[in-house]
């Protein structure tokens, strides 16, 4: 009876999850309709539907939806694994930027294979997710604080660095005079860029490549490794109730610095992938990568659910091509805010997954766990038959303090 309680409590958690996601893109787009008319009514609903369907109009509009899901992608998985760990992991942006950093080191500089420059990017976001992790873990320093800090020291690091080694630059290996770019791959190391396993000549564009595939697969194995192990377990745990992990004998220090070390990881390698696509160059600007902040939205529209993500990424990817398509109409800035008007009302869906399970579940007592579990975590519930015993205790304690 309690196993079938649990599944029937987990179905209606995803059920409301959705119906939050459906009505949170709803709202979005709707505030984007309103946008569109008040800058330029003529046009307000020949622009909607642009928004709507440039995305897969063409093949090629397709292939750069499914190129900018891709970092997009892996920077909302960064952020989805620290919030289902119980941290907000706004630092991804550095992340990203030391990823697509090392990447570009390992594939300009060193001369590596694309597959050794992305194991180097992993190890890039991964060095720049654990200063944050330790901080928390030693010396209870706010994660939020660490990582906006780092994303900053990284951004200017990574400039620097790069301005320092004219091997990386653009002028080098080119008769170019332009100083403020890395290298082409193309012509610095083409055994640098993802192979696009015939994708190019099928879809008609130089955008994609083997990269969403690799993109799509991580996002399922952290689905795995949140769901189905006990390490997953423990990291969850761990950011539901940090004092009634340690009482079940969990060590939250390490699980809170191995959780940022993961979510750098996923980070730096979505700047990997993007950059070792061959069709961007790093730009040495004094501004921070949009990116990395993009997983915030793709995250919460998502639920932080690995799964979810993937559709999230691709409707954001999709919603900003088909914003690229409202030239001449409307001028690139109010483009910039219709779009992000769209994308961040779109990712009130954890606002409203609660409203809903207020709405519908309120006044049961077989629901009341539901309701907490939907308004909280979703992931452990005080009722679940798999939660150890001592998890439980060490929760109602807390409780009762």
């Amino acid at each position: 009876m309690k196993k079938r309680n649990t599944s029937t409590r987990r179905s209606a958690q995803a059920m409301i999850a959705l119906l939050g996601s459906m009505l949170s893109i709803a709202v979005g787009l709707l505030v984007g309709l309103a946008l569109l008319t008040i800058l330029n009514a003529p046009f307000a609903l020949r622009g909607f539907g642009k928004i709507l369907t440039t995305g897969v109009a063409t093949t090629e509009k397709l292939a750069k939806t499914l190129y900018q899901a891709m970092p997009m992608m892996l920077c909302g998985l960064s952020v989805a694994f620290a919030f289902k760990t119980g941290l907000f992991n706004i630092g991804a942006a550095g992340q990203y930027t030391m990823g697509a950093f090392c990447a570009l080191t390992a594939a300009i500089a060193l001369q590596q294979p694309w597959y050794v420059a992305l194991l180097c990017a992993i190890v890039g976001g991964a060095v720049m997710g654990a200063v944050p992790g330790i901080c928390k873990a030693l010396f209870n320093v706010n994660e939020v604080i660490t990582s906006i800090m780092f994303n900053w020291i990284t951004m200017y690091a990574v400039n620097l660095t790069i301005n320092n080694m004219p091997v990386m630059l653009t002028n080098y290996w080119s008769k170019s005079s332009i100083k403020d770019r890395t290298a082409a791959l193309a012509d610095a190391n083409p055994a640098a860029v993802l192979p696009k396993g015939g994708l190019d000549t099928l879809m008609n564009s130089n955008y994609i490549n083997i990269g969403i595939f690799i993109a799509i697969i991580v996002a399922v194995l952290i689905w795995i490794v949140l769901q189905k192990t006990v390490l997953g377990y423990e990291l969850k745990a761990c950011g539901y109730n940090r004092h009634a992990s340690q009482y079940a004998g969990i060590n939250a220090k390490r699980n809170i610095v191995l959780s940022m070390v993961i979510s750098g990881a996923l980070a730096g390698l979505g700047g990997g992938l993007y950059y070792l696509s061959g069709t961007g160059q790093y730009t040495l600007v004094k501004s921070l990568l949009s990116m990395g902040f993009n997983g915030i939205p793709v995250a919460l529209l998502a639920s932080s659910n690995p799964i979810g993500v993937i559709f999230s990424a691709l409707f954001i990817s999709y919603i900003q091509v088909g914003g690229d398509a409202l030239q001449p109409h409307f001028i690139k800035e109010n483009i910039d805010i219709i779009i992000s008007a769209i994308i961040y009302l779109s990712a009130f869906a954890l606002l409203i997954k609660g409203w809903i399970a207020k709405a519908i579940l309120r006044g049961s007592a077989a629901n009341a766990n539901i309701d907490l579990a939907v308004a909280g975590s979703g992931e452990l519930s005080a009722g679940d038959p798999e939660e150890p015993a001592g998890a439980t205790d060490g929760k109602n304690e807390e409780g009762r303090t």
